[in-house]
């Protein structure tokens, strides 16, 4: 790596020749080959998002989540309806394309345009969505929009460090681990050390190339099973 110095031998950081601040997520669809991405709407996908999330019937999806399980789908509608209210988050729906229905969601947050900074969070999946191709495909959507349409130079994954199933989705989506802060903040009346990933912009190219390798239909047999895996 190059040393930068100023004119009083300091190391300083490496110039950004040809920098400018990106652009805000536009509330707009984002479409794939297995999947679409909404925003976040209460009257569209409520009643799909409550009927998928029912199927977790132990709440196990909820449990890092600052919200407990919701099984009235009258409060389950107040749910969306605050989210689709938050200044600085974008919520989307995760469609499957063939059925139509909604399955579950991810957000943009923390959101930086003049440093090129934003974070993926608030992801939620329903047993129906979780280990699918869709699955996938949401994420390198939601990746696609940032690098490639937005400019930005830095791509967040946070998670509670005891949340073993979202660490190992940011190292399998192509996230480095980058470290731990203990006691970050509290939530259901307990403790969250939570632990940062990133991927930079310079990584992209590479991953994507592997995304859309995978994505590839002929990358799954009759059954939908894999022949290669993301990692490899």
């Amino acid at each position: 790596m190059t040393n930068h110095t100023n004119a009083l031998g300091q190391p300083i950081g490496a110039p950004l020749p040809g920098w400018t601040p990106a652009s805000p997520p536009p509330r707009q669809p984002m479409d794939g080959h297995w999947c679409r991405l909404e925003p976040l709407n209460t009257e569209r996908h409520a009643r799909d998002l409550f009927d998928a999330f029912a199927a977790d019937e132990l709440g196990r999806s909820w449990t890092y989540s600052p919200s407990e399980p919701i099984t009235d789908f009258a409060a389950f509608q107040g749910w969306c309806t605050q989210k689709e209210a938050m200044e600085g988050w974008v919520h989307h729906a995760i469609l499957n394309r063939e059925t139509g229905k909604a399955l579950g969601v991810a957000s943009y947050l923390r959101i930086d345009p003049a440093v090129g900074s934003i974070e993926v969070g608030a992801i939620h999946y329903s047993p129906a969505l979780q280990r699918t191709p869709i699955a996938t495909e949401a994420m390198y959507l939601l990746m696609r929009r940032v690098f490639d349409e937005l400019g930005y130079r830095r791509y967040e994954w946070k998670c509670d460090s005891l949340n073993e199933p979202s660490r190992q989705a940011a190292k399998r989506l192509g996230f480095t681990y980058e470290g731990r802060f203990r006691q970050a903040t509290t939530y259901k009346n307990r403790n969250r050390d939570t632990d940062w990933f990133s991927i930079l912009d310079h990584e992209w190219p590479a991953l994507k190339d592997a995304f859309e390798a995978w994505l590839n239909p002929a990358n799954f047999d009759d059954d939908g099973q894999q022949q290669r895996s993301l990692r490899s």
